[in-house]
């Protein structure tokens, strides 16, 4: 590992010539990590979130971080969890409604997303293989269950749904992510280079720039959502009258 020599565990080490103090040997744990690692990605990004920027922002040794975390991938791995656990865990309750409910999981995600936009590739990416994934795949497949889809179906209607659910909430955080400029240009560009398009070459998009222009993001997640729970409802009352 690089950096320098780690402290002799006598309490806290000596940081360098700034005076700096590096945390105790047993101080760090877990938790600590974890928060420290959503300030530093946060506001570095994750391209440049190393152990070693994030011992810095702890006042400790990289090494020191390797007694928590086999290795960056697995931090980032617990943190996108962990992210999920404190957006919406323990929110999620069957009611009579498998559409609501689906609906309202839907809803917890996209917020998560928007919440955090620089995680919002790896999240929509990533298998975490943790609780509070396991819990959402839980409740989704009761849902598709009480909704009266067999086995099979349910599993493919939760990969699905989830697939879908996640790439449109990550784009989303994306565009929010951009720097104002460049996200106001996209925007308009909807508003201003569709508008300009010669008609008898896109005879289709000319007639509707105006509802072209008008459906935002939000509107696509929504309507997106509903289709999905639509095509639900159509596929179990395929299997009743069959």
């Amino acid at each position: 590992m690089s950096g320098a020599r780690a402290g002799d565990g006598k309490g806290a080490s000596a940081g360098g010539a700034g005076g700096r103090r590096r945390l105790a040997r047993d101080t760090l744990s877990r938790r600590v990590i974890l928060d420290a690692a959503e300030k530093v990605a946060s506001r570095d990004g994750l391209e440049a979130f190393t152990f070693q920027a994030l011992a810095k922002e702890l006042h400790a040794h990289p090494t020191s971080l390797y007694r928590h975390f086999r290795d960056k991938d697995e931090l980032i791995l617990e943190l996108i969890d962990d992210l999920r656990a404190r957006s919406y865990g323990g929110h999620l309750r069957a009611t009579d409604s498998w559409r609501d409910d689906l609906r309202t999981q839907a809803r917890h995600i996209h917020e998560h997303y928007l919440r955090y936009p620089v995680f919002a590739w790896q999240m929509a990416a990533r298998t975490t293989r943790r609780p509070t994934e396991f819990a959402n795949v839980e409740f989704a497949l009761d849902c598709l269950h009480r909704a009266g889809l067999d086995d099979e179906e349910a599993v493919m209607y939760v990969r699905v749904l989830g697939n879908v659910i996640r790439s449109l909430s990550a784009m989303e955080a994306g565009l929010q992510a951009l720097d104002p400029e460049t996200r106001d240009r996209d925007t308009l560009a909807w508003e201003l280079e569709y508008r300009r398009l010669p008609a008898e070459t896109y005879p289709r998009i000319a007639a509707l720039t105006a509802p072209l222009a008008a459906i935002g993001d939000p509107t696509v997640f929504d309507h997106a959502l509903d289709m999905l729970l639509d095509s639900v409802e159509a596929r179990v009352r395929e299997k009743a009258a069959g």
